[in-house]
């Protein structure tokens, strides 16, 4: 039996959470708590990071008693203590790493600190059991990438956003829309009752060589859209919040399409292929069924792990401790690793730095 206690704190979000594997059995998530911030930064429009630090500072102690006494294991039987350590706001990694560094001294138990995007490129195989190599698409507020999961620790990144990560570009456009935040689900809502076909935005990278993303030119078509038609009406904005999904949905659908035939020719002998999207944009229900047709044409198998497992969580971080202590992993970050705002999965490909401050990131 192997217990670990996870922590996160990378952005807005306060999580804690106490998961189990015994030998070839189901691992179980004995306890998952998030408190969210969403209020302490509506009126803002977006995370505020000094607001979302000081948030995490009064709130994990109770979030991780809360997370012990739900899971029904005493601290003294935890086997690890693991806690996302970038990448993030610094501020917020700095609360949680710290913070877990002071229960695993005091309690006697190895410290992980684990990339927050490995917390979401292994969550397929805690709620799915998947088995290595599998495709990744990751699209959240942060990170838009497509990586080769291929082990513990071996990650590939095949395509990533070379301006505005995805989220961004939802929360964005919402924002010039006068959408409440957040914006990825209020855009989702106001396309509903809208018209995808009346403004004809442009698809970024469709058809292009280069594996990447870049959504930086499609908010920038919103903007003009919505200027040229001031003052908007309610259908004005379902309209454009209807045409902007659609072509998001489709710029993917063309990058992944792509990913899939490489995944194809570099794994030849996996006998059921399979793409995992994760991150908070995995959420919305146009994009999903585009990807999920684009699965079945190309003969993938579609895993999107539960919402409350897409979006931050400590689970899939516990998790990540979990699979990090059956590879003998454990020590590699350990008690000396410092928090770190940017933090690849994949060290080894060049950073692609473009227009826009997140691209810097990736």
């Amino acid at each position: 039996m192997i217990r670990v206690l996870g922590i996160e704190t990378s952005c807005d979000e306060t999580a804690a959470s106490v998961v189990a594997l015994e030998g070839d059995a189901a691992p179980k998530i004995l306890s998952n708590i998030v408190l969210s911030q969403i209020e302490e930064h509506a009126a803002f429009g977006g995370v505020v990071p000094e607001i979302a630090a000081r948030a995490h500072v009064e709130a994990l102690d109770g979030i991780v008693e809360a997370a012990l006494a739900d899971s029904g294991v005493a601290l003294a039987d935890i086997d690890a203590i693991a806690a996302t350590a970038g990448p993030g706001l610094v501020g917020g990694l700095i609360v949680g790493l710290m913070t877990a560094k002071a229960i695993a001294a005091a309690a006697g138990k190895p410290l992980i600190a684990v990339n927050h995007l490995e917390g979401h490129a292994l969550t397929a195989r805690l709620t799915d059991g998947l088995e290595f190599p599998y495709l990744l698409l990751l699209v959240s507020g942060g990170h838009t990438q497509i990586l080769a999961v291929r082990g513990v620790g071996d990650y590939q990144r095949w395509a990533t956003t070379i301006d505005d990560a995805l989220g961004e570009a939802f929360d964005k456009t919402a924002k010039m829309l006068g959408l409440p935040y957040p914006g990825g689900p209020n855009v989702e809502k106001a396309a509903l009752s809208g018209n995808a076909s009346r403004f004809a935005f442009p698809r970024p990278m469709k058809g292009s060589a280069q594996p990447d993303f870049s959504f930086s030119g499609l908010k920038t078509a919103v903007r003009q859209a919505a200027t040229a038609i001031e003052p908007l009406s309610d259908q004005d904005v379902a309209d454009i919040c209807a045409s902007f999904q659609a072509a998001v949905a489709d710029a993917l659908a063309d990058r992944v399409s792509r990913a899939l035939a490489r995944f194809r020719k570099t794994f030849p002998g996996t006998k059921n292929p399979a793409l995992v999207v994760s991150g908070g944009v995995a959420a919305n229900r146009a994009i999903k069924a585009t990807l999920e047709r684009l699965c079945t044409e190309n003969g993938f198998n579609f895993v999107a792990p539960p919402l409350k497992l897409c979006t931050d969580n400590a689970a899939m971080i516990a998790w990540a401790g979990i699979e990090r202590l059956r590879e003998g992993m454990a020590q590699e970050n350990g008690f000396d690793f410092v928090p770190r705002p940017r933090w690849p999965l994949d060290s080894v490909s060049t950073p692609m730095v473009g227009s826009g401050r997140r691209g810097a990131k990736a």
